[in-house]
């Protein structure tokens, strides 16, 4: 009998499933024993009922290829196979909210990409490295759904990772004012070019409710815990613009800053290059063990050349001189489906496990 955990992937077929599915090949804690998706794809093999879709560069998982999806609306078939979920799944905001939470109602974990929880008071939005603690309003959340295991944790959306641990390792300096344009992967929509080839050559300066996201969700993961709910941070102010550009994989971000205690350049890069968090600490299997470099070329980060920092969950970051309208301005680039998406909430499941939140039921 595996020591392993058992994983159920809800939305198990889509882009960020398939990158779930990926990402834990020979993962030495999780083992992906369930998947569930849309009930059109329920009762085919994993292999069938994605097809042609596989949108992976490496080949899908022989362990997955022969296991029959579930559907994902039978919540207690679903949840008595696994020890946790993930979720990815491709539903409207209420939908998602009230199937998140009835698998959480069975006991079971839901760690989840979607963005329908993020701003629920006692549902933890976390980057791994960046604010762990707030695994602490768990507690308040089993009290709310009535439950002894089960609760819903989410990861924050993929457009920020460029940019908020770039930031948040200078705490100390006071960011105040924060502008930053994001240039944003195309498999951020689960598209690739042969999906999307409208794409190609082209720049759509706009994705839907993207700019909010990139503005507010820093402010909650720089909040506090308080009467049982997470109560965001008052500041910095950001403002943000995000473009989708021709890219496949890869979020970009242009950043300028303002500080209340201007430091120097030097100051700016030791704190980048010394920056790591609890996952390093625990030493949990997928965290980086650098989770930022600074590159010194005027040239870099490349999408193509830094993409991959760390198997894709460090970040990159470049280009960081003093402005004449702000105090310093920097390029940031992230792996919006590793470390933005299904990577980070691999991340973040490995830290729920190590501090006693996920086991075996």
């Amino acid at each position: 009998m595996s020591e392993r955990l058992r994983v159920g992937i809800l939305g198990a077929t889509g882009m960020v499933g398939q990158r779930f599915i990926a990402l834990l090949e020979n993962h030495p804690w999780f083992e992906v024993v369930t998947v569930a998706a849309s009930p059109r794809s329920a009762g085919k093999t994993y292999e069938e009922a994605v097809g042609g879709r596989w949108k992976m560069d490496t080949p899908m998982p022989e362990a997955v290829k022969n296991l029959v999806v579930m559907n994902v609306n039978e919540v207690e078939k679903v949840s008595s196979s696994v020890d946790f979920v993930f979720s990815a799944v491709d539903m409207s905001k209420d939908e998602i909210k009230a199937i998140e939470e009835a698998y959480a109602k069975t006991e079971t974990p839901v760690v989840s990409n979607n963005s329908a929880h993020r701003w629920t008071p006692d549902v933890p939005m976390i980057i791994p490295e960046v604010n762990p603690d707030h695994v602490e309003v768990i507690q308040y959340q089993k009290e709310r759904l009535g439950t002894k295991k089960g609760f819903v944790a989410v990861k924050p959306n993929c457009s920020i990772q460029s940019y908020t641990p770039a930031l948040d390792a200078l705490k100390e300096f006071g960011p105040k004012l924060v502008v930053a344009t994001t240039y944003q992967a195309i498999s951020g929509a689960g598209k690739t070019f042969k999906d999307w080839p409208e794409m190609v050559e082209n720049v759509i300066p706009y994705i839907g409710g993207e700019e909010e996201k990139s503005e507010q969700e820093p402010l909650k993961i720089w909040g506090h815990i308080e009467d049982g709910k997470i109560v965001k941070a008052e500041g910095p102010v950001i403002t943000t613009q995000c473009i989708r550009v021709p890219v496949l994989n890869g979020h970009t971000a242009a950043v300028f800053v303002n500080f209340e205690k201007k430091p120097t350049k030097e100051q700016i890069i030791e704190c980048w290059r010394n920056y790591s968090g609890l996952p390093q600490e625990l030493g949990l299997p997928s965290a980086p063990k650098n989770f930022i470099q600074y590159l010194e070329e005027d040239n870099r980060p490349q999408v193509k050349l830094d993409v991959d920092y760390e198997n894709g969950f460090g970040v990159s970051l470049g280009r960081l001189r003093e402005d004449s309208v702000f105090d310093y301005k920097f390029v940031g680039l992230s792996h919006n489906t590793v470390r933005g998406a299904a990577g980070g909430a691999v991340l973040y499941a490995e830290l729920l496990k190590a501090k006693g939140f996920i086991e075996k039921k």
